[in-house]
C-alpha cells in the first residue's frame, strides 16, 4: 500500500478542511513547495496534490502553484481539484501531474475521464459521506451511489478510484474500513483511501483490508502527518512490513 502525503491548496496555502467544510479550515503553511520538498525528503514516493479552491468554483487558482510542485520534485505527483473538462485536464496533466484525478465532472459526465484517460493517466476521485457521493467541493450530496459509481468507472480506462470519506477527512477519527472494503469487494479498480487517518495502527488496520492479492493500493495522510502524529518514514516503514 502506498503512501501519498496530501498537499490541500487554498489561497496558495498548504490547508486542511475538517469534514470538508471550508469554513473550518487549518492553515499548516505558506510554502506548499517546500511542504513538498521535505515530504519527499523524507521518503515519499508519490504526492497528492489538490486545488480546493478549483475544487469548489471550477477556476484553477492554484494551478502554478501545482506546476512549481511538481517541477520541486523528483516524484510523481497526482493531482485534482475543478477538472470539469478534457481542457482542464490536459492543463493540469501540463503541469506536471502524473496522475490527474476528477471527480465532479466524473460523476456528471462519465465519458469524460474515458476521455482523459485516452490522453493521460486518470483516477476517479468519489467523496462520500456513507454511499452518497457529493460534488462540487463537497458541498452538493445527491451525486450518486459510492459503490455503483465505483462499478460503473471499471471499464473506463482510469487507474485508480480515490475514495474519501467526508465525515471523517480531517478529524483523524480513523478510517472508514468498512466502507473502504465495501468498495474493494465492489471494484476491480485500484482504491485509494482518504479520510481519517489518526495513527500508524490506522495504517495497519488499512492494510489488512481486503483478501490476498486484493487489497487497497494506496493512502492519503493529511492532517496526522502535519500535526506530527508520525512522520512518513514512520509510516512507510509501518506500510512495508
Amino acid at each position: 500500500m502506498r503512501l501519498y502525503p496530501a498537499i490541500d491548496l487554498r489561497g496558495g496555502r498548504c490547508v486542511r478542511l475538517y469534514q470538508g467544510s471550508y469554513d473550518a479550515e487549518t492553515i499548516y503553511g505558506d510554502d506548499p513547495v517546500d511542504q513538498a520538498r521535505q515530504f519527499v525528503d523524507a521518503g515519499a514516493s508519490w504526492l497528492h496534490v489538490v486545488d480546493l479552491d478549483a475544487a469548489r468554483t471550477g477556476e484553477p487558482v492554484n494551478r502554478p502553484m501545482i506546476a512549481a510542485i511538481a517541477a520541486a520534485v523528483n516524484v510523481p505527483v497526482q493531482a485534482g481539484g475543478g477538472v470539469r473538462s478534457l481542457d482542464a485536464a490536459l492543463a493540469l496533466a501540463d503541469t506536471g501531474a502524473a496522475r490527474v484525478v476528477i471527480g465532479t465532472a466524473a460523476v456528471e459526465t462519465p465519458a469524460l475521464v474515458e476521455q482523459v484517460a485516452a490522453r493521460q493517466p486518470v483516477a476517479v476521485g468519489l467523496d462520500a459521506r456513507g454511499r452518497d457521493v457529493s460534488t462540487h467541493g463537497w458541498e452538493r450530496g445527491g451525486g450518486g451511489d459510492l459503490l455503483e459509481l465505483a462499478v460503473g468507472f471499471e471499464s473506463s480506462g482510469a487507474e485508480a478510484v480515490v475514495v474519501t470519506e467526508i465525515g471523517r477527512d480531517g478529524t483523524m477519527s480513523g478510517p472508514d474500513t468498512d466502507g473502504l472494503a465495501a468498495v474493494l469487494a465492489a471494484t476491480g479498480l485500484a482504491v485509494i483511501a482518504s479520510g481519517g487517518v489518526a495513527g500508524l495502527a490506522d495504517l495497519i488496520e488499512l492494510a489488512t483490508i481486503g483478501e490476498a492479492g486484493r487489497k487497497l493500493a494506496g493512502v492519503i495522510v493529511g492532517r496526522a502527518l502535519y500535526e506530527g502524529r508520525f512522520t512518513v518514514p514512520e509510516a512507510l516503514k509501518t506500510l512495508d512490513r
